[in-house]
């Protein structure tokens, strides 16, 4: 938790950042006195490359100006909370990856020599679910292959419980993002047909305020929707891969210890 704390206000601080940089720029583009043809034709002669650039970066700022800073701050809100806890799981899920063929190769070793001890120290001196379920099966070893299976059953529910933990977060970003964005378009076309009332007149011009903030505002929400959506399939074909090798290991360690009993028990 400290992890994941630390990773969402340091994302809100630079967002925040971002946001106030934008808000100034272009506050400062709006009061400062329209340039002369000719000097504007020079700049853009002298750097077309960089207005090339920064041209997507820049747009992307007006726009989220030009969206409503009530709602727009929403959906940035929704995007730096859903990409925290998705770094947060991506680096809990990169961690908890190991060399599990070396790993079932070392306990297999040790469990051949009868050194059940051995193979409890190098499962406790490796990290990740698999390891841990290893152990807990080899805790066990004395008192029947049924414990054991038992035993890892149930403790690889729980790490799985683990490996699945906060996704349930990030999913209500992803469907926050977008609902906040429709939200955006129906405050917005509730503001067009507002002026349209006042004004008396139903003009083009008149309405295209409120209709702009309404599209805009479902841009990006969308986009905010589908940026989380790809983080959160990656942390799921993450989550399948290391449960998959967590069930591989179950069952190698149970024929491991069915070897073991043979051998040393008659």
């Amino acid at each position: 938790m400290k992890k994941l704390f630390a990773i969402l206000a340091v994302m809100g601080v630079l967002s925040f950042g971002m946001t106030q940089t934008a808000m100034a720029q272009d506050s400062t583009a709006t009061a400062a006195p329209a340039q002369t043809e000719q000097v504007a034709a020079a700049d853009e002669a002298a750097a077309p490359a960089v207005v090339e650039e920064g041209g997507l970066h820049k747009e992307l700022k007006t726009k989220f100006i030009e969206g409503d800073a009530g709602f727009m701050s929403l959906v940035a809100i929704a995007l730096v909370l859903g990409l925290a806890f998705c770094i947060e799981r991506i680096i809990y899920l990169s961690l908890a990856e190991v060399d599990v063929k070396k790993l079932m190769a070392k306990i297999e070793a040790a469990l051949e020599k009868g050194d059940v001890e051995g193979a409890k120290t190098i499962c406790r001196n490796t990290r990740g679910p698999v390891a841990s379920i290893c152990y807990q099966g080899l805790m066990r070893i004395d008192e029947g292959l049924d414990v054991v299976e038992r035993s890892v059953v149930s403790y690889g529910g729980v790490q799985a419980g683990y490996l699945e933990k906060g996704c349930s977060w990030i999913t209500l970003f992803i469907a926050m993002a977008p609902s906040l964005g429709f939200l955006g378009t129906v405050i917005g076309m509730v503001m067009a047909f507002d002026k349209i009332q006042q004004a008396g007149d139903i003009s083009p011009t008149v309405v295209a305020g409120g209709m702009k903030v309404a599209l805009i505002t479902t841009i990006f929400g969308l986009i905010v929707a589908l940026i989380l959506q790809v983080f959160y399939n990656y942390i799921l074909s993450k989550i399948e891969a290391i449960t998959s090798q967590m069930e591989d290991s179950s069952i190698t360690l149970l024929d491991m210890i069915m070897k073991y009993n043979l051998k040393y028990k008659k």
